[in-house]
């Protein structure tokens, strides 16, 4: 009994002893980098469920905790976690989690590490393309990215830019990169993708890294993951809005924009040709050029007085002539185009969005608007974007996912613009660029009375089309054309519905096993409504025309994966992958067609009365995949990675349908081995190496094994069909053999971080429409000829001069070079294939032209000379080129610019943030369609023309050391096809520039708003390259201004969080 009693007062004085030791935690809890206090961050006493919230000023109490041994767990989002010794009163530090997207990468059905990937790829974050005013987030790939090139076919609004991973991989075949969406291949329209929803853009360039995509992946992949909320986050609404102003950033070449210089040019032109070509005497010479020069536009801009003459003996305007011409009834004076065609377009965008979660659930949401007015007359794009994302976690083993959006968008998209509709409309009369591009400044634009003023037609002002229709005078040059009227007059829209959707279900099991379920659809409803006036322009005489069309596309992929992961001895870590996927892609067209309108403007094709007609077709698509793929890493040191796809594809026979692709990479991350220990600057040096097979089958016709035929007839009889399209039974894929050597690096604590890749890709059985004779009733067949290769390297860097509290300074630069050659080309080829004035050759590179050789100028004469071969094969110059193409066209050599990058550069002090973005380009060659035009000889065709200033430079008597020949108006081959338009295709583009300013946080507590940030930025703001107007990014081989230019855009803007 006495020993109970004793064993009693022991545990009580001990359990007192406990009471005593107990203690009350008191903290704050703070960025270690800003020192702002932490709201919402979890405290934790570990080993239990005790815990508290920091509140509003950081700070947090936690009672009754043990004076010994008590250790505190800190947790919150975006922070690394932290554990401490509780006591009193404390101040506590929390780093945040890196933000580099290179840390942590989505890659081919799923994410990894940077550190333990063993692909080659590159991310573009949110922050990046944030800054960037742009409508198509393909556009923000430029200079971002190594190995990237990125080409602006339009500069429309809403319109994209053609990327091409790491060149070209085949002649004829597609050459576009798989866009992948939220983990499924998207087909859609990327201007149908909210820049504001996206969170990273990852680029997977080799075959290690996009194999696993098989045949869809053959030229590169480019995943765009949107954004989602966090679990555990207390809802945050974030509201941006922007108001900017876009204009033309690449202007017109060096032309003659005075009228007197022109017309005393057109004097010149056939002054020469009468002495040089009819043998002329000087004053017969005068007089014939003074009576042709004036009538050789067209239309009479000039008041003369009776009994002068338009210009004086030597040529020049006369003094007392007036511009400005009136025949009683309407007045002729010209307008100057570009100016009247061009507009500074209004821009706006705002976006609301909600995002956050619970322990079980996360969500996001965004409404969108963007409106953007392009720089000519109804080109304007409006876009109403919706997205909602919501992951629910069921249970412990069972998630939900869901991701949607719907966009509504209108656009104005004017046809004629560029030749993104497949043709080519670079001299189009309706194209609003080309004309004013090219246009002398001596035609009228508009129609006036004879008092001078413009003459409207209700609010309109009427355009002058110059056929005798709107005044009474045809134009020698483009008559029946004036594009800023027909788009003033006509009735033109393009309505996009789009809905993308991707629902999924996860399983867990048993610990590592997670079985997926993923279906995904993207729909696109496109309607494009037009009519033209019944009043003017070149519809006028049909009395109007209406269109009615609409395109339905459906792409449906399902996904079902399964993923095991698992680390066992330790050690040694594996990671399994295997799966089966489909997609499905349906396209339809309907299209209607009426002229004579009742209602002038009015698209409904009920509204014409004559030659209505309908046209309909229907094509569908599909492959099925078995893929897998298996990870494994020793000691995170020793990395292993293969992947293997069987494709099916519907595009070939059935025999040859089936294709088998697979890859191998490692990777060996020598940082940690013990012989670098000592190298504490060396952060991560991995070395890795790939090799892999794709494949390809985008020939562009989705039944290329099969003949098509035109089916034609009438009243229920059929006539025998056309043949439209031959087919070959036997096409099968296109493949790719890969190989990439690379090295990715950090240093100094990831003040120097980057990535030296050196890669081969090597392409057998190209598809390729090989010509041949249309005596056989086709003139191109498909087939699978040769192989090529692409090699080259590439270097990012990413590098930290500068990173204090109050000071950071960082710069990015990218470098890469490419080098194309084809190998082998099919064997009744003979080596070489010559495609009008393309050349493909066995041992050079596929960007080459096969042209004529200028030679200069005849200082005799001033006559263009070209290279011409004798019968023995030695050179001459000769004047006839018809000679000279005869006997030596020859190849021009690599065009391609080998070397491309990108240099960015980001300042952040005291709240203010600058940022620079450039890309840039040297070491290649390409064909200027725009300065051979402008350097015509004002031929009888040519006047109303506009020419160049370097023909003022010309060849005399008096100037015979020039190579431009001598200004004659009947000379032929003055601008004729040949390498005299070959120019330097090296530029140098500053892409953006952002200024912004971040509100300090210690001033928006009180207002509870978590950050304010005001911006001004500005896109695409110059571009420097060796010819005034020429614009380099427009095309690898050929380049012409005569598109819908690239916009300079300037917005402001707040971005507020709360």
């Amino acid at each position: 009994m006495g020993k109970k009693i004793l064993m009693f007062l022991a545990c009580a004085v001990m359990s007192a002893g406990m009471a005593f030791a107990q203690q009350q935690v008191t903290g704050t809890v703070v960025d270690s980098e800003t020192g702002e206090p932490l709201v919402g961050a979890t405290v934790k006493v570990k080993g239990t469920t005790k815990g508290a919230l920091t509140d509003m000023d950081g700070k947090f109490t936690l009672k009754n905790i043990p004076a010994k041994g008590g250790t505190l767990v800190i947790s919150c989002m975006g922070m690394k976690s932290v554990e401490v010794q509780a006591k009193g009163k404390m101040q506590i530090s929390m780093e945040p989690v890196s933000t580099d997207l290179q840390d942590v990468m989505v890659v081919a059905y799923g994410t990894q590490k940077k550190s333990t990937f063993t692909g080659s790829a590159s991310v573009v974050n949110a922050e990046t393309i944030e800054n960037r005013q742009i409508s198509n987030v393909s556009n923000a790939l430029a200079g971002n990215v190594a190995g990237v090139t990125a080409f602006q076919s339009t500069g429309q609004p809403g319109s994209g830019s053609t990327i091409y991973i790491r060149g070209y991989g085949s002649i004829n075949a597609g050459k576009a990169p798989l866009y992948v969406l939220d983990g499924m291949a998207y087909e859609g329209d990327i201007s149908a993708i909210n820049p504001d929803d996206v969170e990273s853009v990852s680029v997977l360039k080799d075959a290690a890294a996009a194999a696993l995509y098989g045949a869809r992946g053959a030229n590169g992949v480019i995943m765009i993951t949107t954004k989602k909320g966090k679990k555990g986050q207390d809802a945050k609404i974030t509201l941006s809005a922007s108001w900017g102003g876009s204009a033309r950033e690449v202007g017109n070449y060096d032309v003659i924009t005075s009228t007197n210089q022109y017309m005393e040019q057109l004097y010149r032109s056939r002054y020469n040709n009468a002495i040089y070509t009819q043998g002329m005497g000087a004053a017969d010479a005068r007089a014939y050029a003074s009576a042709k020069a004036a009538s050789a536009t067209g239309i009479p801009i000039y008041t003369v007085a009776p009994g002068e003459s338009l210009f004086d003996a030597n040529g020049r305007i006369n003094p007392n002539a007036r511009l400005g011409y009136s025949d009683g009834e309407y007045t002729y004076t010209p307008d100057d185009w570009t100016k009247e065609s061009l507009t500074h377009g209004f821009r706006q965008e705002y976006n609301l969005g909600v995002n956050g979660g619970t322990d079980k659930i996360s969500y996001y949401l965004n409404l969108g608007y963007l409106g953007d007015e392009g720089i000519i007359k109804k080109s304007s794009f409006d876009r109403i974007s919706t997205r909602l994302s919501v992951d629910y976690q069921a249970k412990k083993w069972l998630k939900f996912t869901t991701n949607l959006s719907y966009v509504n968008s209108s656009s104005n998209y004017p046809e004629l613009q560029d030749n993104t509709d497949g043709n080519d409309n670079t001299t189009s009369s309706g194209n609003v660029f080309y004309i004013i591009n090219h246009v002398a400044p001596v035609y009228p634009m508009y129609v006036r009375d004879a008092q001078g003023n413009i003459k409207y037609d209700g609010k309109n002002p009427i355009y002058d089309y110059g056929d005798l229709t709107t005044s009474n005078y045809t134009r020698n040059w483009m008559s029946m054309s004036n594009p800023i009227g027909d788009l003033t007059y006509k009735t033109e829209e393009y309505l996009m519905d789009i809905f993308n959707s991707r629902w999924g279900i996860e399983l867990t099991p048993v610990k590592g096993l997670t079985l997926t379920g993923k279906i995904g659809m993207d729909l696109d409803n496109t309607r494009n409504h037009m009519a033209t006036s019944s009043k003017y322009g070149q519809s006028a005489s049909n009395g109007g025309e209406a269109s009615q069309l609409q395109i339905r596309q459906l792409g449906v992929t399902q996904q079902y994966m399964g993923n095991y992961r698992t680390r066992f001895l330790d050690d040694h870590s594996i990671d399994i992958l295997a799966g089966y996927e489909s997609y499905d892609w349906q396209y339809e067209y309907v299209s209607a067609y009426g002229r004579n309108l009742y209602q002038s403007g009015l698209w409904a094709v009920n509204n014409a009365i004559d030659g209505r007609r309908g046209y309909g077709l229907a094509h569908s698509r599909a492959t099925r995949s078995v893929l897998g793929r298996v990870n494994y890493d020793f000691d995170e040191k020793y990395f292993v990675s293969g992947s293997l796809r069987t494709d099916g594809s519907s595009r070939f026979a059935k025999g040859n349908r089936w294709g088998t692709f697979w890859s191998a990479s490692a990777a060996w991350e020598m940082a940690k081995e013990d012989f670098l220990d000592d190298a504490e600057w060396i952060d991560l040096l991995k070395v890795r190496a790939s090799f892999g097979q794709q494949g390809n089958d985008n020939i562009g016709n989705n039944y290329a094994y099969v003949d098509q035929y035109k089916m034609t007839g009438n009243n229920g009889t059929f006539s025998d069909g056309s043949l439209s399209y031959k087919a070959n039974p036997e096409l099968t894929w296109e493949k790719s053999n890969a190989y990439d050597v690379a090295v990715d690096f950090e240093f100094f604590k990831k003040r120097l971080s980057g990535s030296l890749d050196f890669y081969n890709r090597t392409t057998k059985d190209m598809l390729y429409y090989k010509p041949v004779a249309p005596s056989n009733g086709y003139t191109s067949i498909p087939m699978n000829i040769g192989s090529m290769r692409n090699r080259g390297v590439e270097l990012d860097l990413h590098g930290v001069v500068f990173d204090t509290k109050n000071f950071k300074w960082g710069i990015d630069f990218n470098m890469a070079y490419n080098n194309n050659k084809i190998l082998e080309l099919a064997p009744e080829l003979d080596g070489q294939l010559i495609d009008g004035s393309s050349i493909y050759r066995e041992g050079h590179s596929m960007y080459e032209y096969y042209l004529v050789k200028y030679a200069g100028v005849d200082k005799t004469n001033g006559l263009a000379l070209y290279w011409a071969k004798d019968n023995n094969g030695n050179e001459y110059a000769t004047s006839s080129y018809a000679t000279a193409r005869t006997t030596n066209r020859q190849a021009t050599g690599d065009l391609q610019a080998n070397w491309f990058g990108g240099v960015g550069t980001k300042l952040e002090f005291f709240g203010f943030d600058l940022g620079l973005q450039c890309s840039y380009q040297f070491g290649g060659k390409l064909y200027d369609m725009t300065y051979q035009d402008l350097m015509n000889n004002l031929s009888s065709t040519d006047a109303g023309s506009n020419i160049h200033k370097d023909m003022l430079k010309a060849w005399t008597p008096e100037n015979t050391n020039t190579d431009i020949p001598r200004l004659c108006a009947d000379d032929q081959y003055t601008n004729a096809t040949s390498d005299r338009w070959l120019v330097s295709s090296n530029y140098f583009s500053i892409n953006n520039v952002t200024l912004g300013y971040t509100i300090p946080k210690d001033l928006l507590r009180k207002i509870k708003v978590d950050n304010i940030r005001i911006y001004c930025s500005g896109d695409n703001l110059a571009l420097f390259s060796a010819r005034k107007g020429l614009d380099p990014r427009l095309g690898i081989r050929s380049a012409t201004n005569s598109i819908y230019a690239a916009l300079r855009s300037v917005s402001g803007g707040v971005k507020v969080t709360f």
